[in-house]
């Protein structure tokens, strides 16, 4: 009896103040949205980092007027290391044919470059890619090499950016949720003035507090829930329509993110939703009925 009568409280409660219960809602789903974007972006970035850290490799490049015997010592200098366990020569019709393969949308950009403006290379692949500096140390005293290029460099500058919007992400869902909790607050506050008699009442006959502040309590949890689901649709909805459509071309620079850590959201979203909005209507109604 006492379950059946918290239930219609709930949704009497619910339906009484329906404009503050939408907002709250709305607001709850967006910060929940922004919570589970930050959380499957730092997923992201650490599953990048280990894809890439894991692939990354060391660019020689040579002069163009390198001799064969220049490029004889460098490839034995590269094969002699103990820091390499693979290395690939590129010669310059083969850097044309990559580079073709890179800017094929830019037919004249491509057009523009001959085998010639391109240098030959080898791509190196260290053990660790930490000793980069141990390498570069012998390498580069040879003749015949302009330049040495470390990718890690590179990509600790493209994960600098990811990292920053991981940030920003967070920082949204934290001003969203601070601005949910505000509403949720205040949500209950016109629920509770709305019956203020009955729990007058209620305490006059002795209702236990856990009796009196359940309804209040409910009305949060279940908008958080609410809230919740519609974030995770959201998040789930913007990953099919825009990086499984729309952005699909990402997929050769971002790892594709899987549809198992989508789902992981779900329960990690429903149960801070309903915890944050269940503890914040509790002390709201601690300060508010002093029940």
């Amino acid at each position: 009896m006492r379950v059946k009568y918290v239930l219609n409280e709930v949704l009497v409660g619910l339906w009484r103040n329906v404009t503050m219960t939408i907002a709250m809602v709305i607001t709850m789903s967006v910060s929940l949205f922004m919570l589970g974007a930050s959380v499957l972006l730092y997923m992201q970035v650490d599953q990048m980092k280990d894809y890439y850290y894991g692939n990354i490799q060391v660019s020689v490049f040579l002069t163009d007027d390198v001799t064969e015997a220049q490029k004889a010592a460098i490839d034995q200098a590269i094969e002699g290391s103990n820091l390499v366990i693979d290395k690939q020569y590129e010669s310059k019709e083969a850097a044309l044919e990559r580079f073709k393969k890179l800017w094929a949308d830019s037919p004249d950009f491509v057009n523009a470059i001959n085998a010639d403006s391109l240098p030959e290379s080898y791509r190196v692949k260290l053990n660790d890619p930490e000793k980069y500096d141990q390498f570069a140390q012998v390498i580069e005293k040879l003749p015949g090499i302009r330049q040495i290029i470390d990718q890690r460099e590179l990509l600790e500058k493209v994960f600098e950016i990811f990292n920053a919007i991981q940030l920003g992400a967070l920082g949204v869902a934290i001003f969203m949720a601070f601005a949910a909790l505000l509403l949720v607050g205040n949500t209950i506050q016109v629920a509770a003035y709305s019956k203020r008699r009955e729990v007058a009442v209620m305490k006059l006959v002795g209702a236990s507090n856990w009796f009196i502040q359940a309804p209040f309590v409910l009305e949060a949890v279940v908008a958080g829930i609410v809230g919740a689901v519609l974030g995770f649709i959201i998040l789930f909805a913007g990953k099919l329509v825009m990086l499984d459509n729309k952005l699909q071309a990402l997929t050769t620079i971002l790892t594709p993110i899987p549809n198992g850590n989508v789902w992981l959201m779900l329960p990690l979203l429903a149960g801070v939703g309903s915890l944050v909005s269940a503890v914040t209507a509790w002390i709201t109604l601690r300060f508010y009925l002093k029940v």
